[in-house]
């Protein structure tokens, strides 16, 4: 059962302070349903009035984890964790959540496993951030589906990638992505597509192996946007063999290194941040 708790500040009502707080309507919806409002420990509806200086407690209504997903002994390292979110660190050759090919030991696994053992914590889990089974680095789960939605498009994701050729300046790639015809899994830059923008700057270039490593900012969330969009732009990723040919790492390299955002109970800012990972440095010498 998770309780949250607000004072109010000046005159409202119930219903009109929740949406305030970005609270959405399917919560309100739920939460009248299976989770309860109190005012200055009175049960109250959504038409309650608020005065300055009341205590609005809000119960949110408990969510059944799907049987499914089987808590998993796999060690996660947990890079921050509240009563609303835990963010941990995905390694390569992982799926974020269960597949067909790979039903089981998938990280929301690996985080239910770590939070029975740890904490006792019984939340279900939402993904916020998802990364491909190749891509390495920062995965944000929510505790609740209120608190995945507070934070849907609220965090700001940066990554690094190692990429063929010389990437010369910093700038913006703005082509629209939509699925392959001809594939269920490969995208494309297609006028047909849903809008999308990477925003990148090159920090460093082997000429020797000409590989630069880039700095990657994501301000849409399309499937596979930033192996697509450097593809586009000339510059597929080291290793995707997907959408190139490169084949010095055995997977492509793309790593989700920070996370940035405002804690929407708390106010507080929120910057986790990774390093390099080895694999990267093992190809780009000068790390």
């Amino acid at each position: 059962m998770i309780q949250l708790q607000y004072v109010i500040k000046e005159a409202t009502t119930v219903k009109a302070f929740l949406l305030n707080q970005n609270y959405s309507k399917k919560s309100l919806s739920a939460i009248k349903q299976n989770g309860a409002l109190l005012v200055n420990d009175w049960p109250v509806t959504v038409r309650e009035p608020l005065k300055t200086g009341d205590v609005l407690e809000v119960t949110l209504p408990d969510e059944v984890k799907s049987p499914n997903l089987k808590p998993s002994n796999l060690q996660v390292e947990v890079l921050f964790e509240d009563c609303m979110l835990i963010i941990v660190n995905k390694p390569s050759y992982m799926n974020t959540i269960p597949s067909q090919l790979h039903p089981h030991d998938s990280l929301i696994e690996a985080v239910y496993g770590y939070m029975e053992r740890n904490t006792n914590d019984r939340s279900v889990l939402h993904p916020v951030s998802r990364l491909d089974r190749n891509t390495s680095g920062i995965v944000v789960f929510a505790k609740h589906q209120l608190f995945h939605h507070l934070l849907t498009n609220k965090i700001e994701k940066n990554y690094l990638l190692l990429c063929v050729g010389e990437v010369k300046y910093s700038g913006n790639v703005c082509m629209p992505i939509d699925r392959a015809q001809d594939s269920i899994i490969t995208r494309t830059v297609s006028v047909s597509g849903k809008s999308s923008r990477t925003e990148y700057s090159c920090l460093l270039y082997d000429a020797d192996r000409d590989i630069s490593l880039v700095k990657v900012k994501l301000h849409t969330g399309r499937t596979h946007q930033i192996r697509v969009h450097f593809q586009a732009i000339g510059h597929p990723l080291i290793g995707d063999t997907l959408y190139g040919e490169d084949c010095q790492l055995n997977r492509h390299a793309l790593h989700a290194n920070q996370v940035t955002f405002k804690q929407p109970l708390t106010n507080d800012m929120i910057n986790i941040e990774l390093p390099i990972p080895k694999d990267f440095s093992h190809i780009f010498d000068v790390l």
